[in-house]
């Protein structure tokens, strides 16, 4: 049997386009199992003599807008693409991703806001509550930091004309990941909001 080697190649691309979104929930069902075992230990903890609450730093509020907006600017960008409008894509791409560096700036200063009021993460004058809350935000930061290097690999790629309207899998790939940063965000902001 004569096997052709383009036709191989198009056969492994297609398993790889199959394979690509469902690893991606898989990957990001763990990371809600993972934020899940977090925001319970945060539950159980209140229980504690020495729980403080506290108000949630303004920098959280703006970075909660912040985050929103990125998902719009990314949704945007995506269907502008799928329109074959290329130039307005990456502009909503590109502001997709100032948003994203606003939002660990703003995070930043949230945790600057918190230090200033005495709130620490650890050392003698941090309680359990801030530890919790610094912790968390700081975990997802990274999430969101990974986030931030998926956009780059997004926008490099759409620079190089490798997204098409009728093939958009990294795009949405990316996109995926971004709308799911976003959405964990907003439940832990939610989350810190209602459960002090």
């Amino acid at each position: 049997m004569n096997i052709n080697k383009e036709d191989l190649e198009e056969e492994l691309k297609v398993g790889r386009n199959k394979s690509a979104k469902p690893m991606l929930w898989v990957s990001m069902i763990s990371m809600v199992m993972f934020f899940a075992g977090l925001t319970s230990a945060y539950v159980i903890s209140m229980r504690r003599d020495d729980w403080v609450t506290f108000e949630l730093p303004d920098a959280f509020y703006i970075s909660t807008i912040l985050i929103i907006l990125s998902s719009i600017t990314i949704t945007i960008s995506q269907k502008l693409l799928k329109k074959d409008k290329r130039e307005l894509s990456i502009v909503f791409l590109l502001i997709t991703f100032l948003l994203g560096i606003t939002f660990i700036w703003q995070q930043y200063a949230g945790f600057e806001d918190l230090r200033n009021a005495g709130l620490f993460f650890t050392g003698p004058t941090s309680t359990v509550s801030t530890s919790f809350i610094i912790g968390i935000s700081l975990m997802h930061a990274v999430h969101v930091f990974a986030g931030i290097i998926v956009l780059l690999v997004v926008i490099y790629n759409h620079f190089k004309y490798r997204y098409k309207s009728d093939d958009l899998l990294g795009f949405e790939l990316g996109a995926i990941f971004w709308h799911f940063v976003d959405v964990l965000w907003i439940y832990l902001f939610f989350f810190f909001y209602f459960i002090r």
